[in-house]
């Protein structure tokens, strides 16, 4: 039988700048140390000129450690504002 997260490639979670990704990243180390070091990206926006108008972008490859749930991650982005991208 196929997990939902063997179906995920990754989990991004999107967050308004740098310092929501740096301390979400670091508060997800911290708690979940089994879990694989995030990937940051920064996503300008499309059209955009002024470089301050970025999203910035934590992945996580599954599988999701098991005291981590995508409820946990959807509630823990959206304390900095930010929210998990479904695809």
């Amino acid at each position: 039988m196929t997990t939902t997260s063997d179906q995920i490639d990754h989990y991004v979670l999107v967050l308004p700048d740098r310092d929501a990704a740096e301390a979400l990243s670091a508060q997800l180390t911290a708690a979940h140390p089994g879990l694989p070091e995030p990937e940051l990206h920064r996503e300008a926006l499309a059209g955009e000129d002024d470089a301050e108008d970025a999203q910035w972008l934590v992945v996580l490859d599954p599988p999701l450690p098991i005291t981590l749930s995508v409820a946990d991650l959807r509630d823990l982005v959206a304390e900095y504002d930010g929210w998990l991208e479904d695809f």
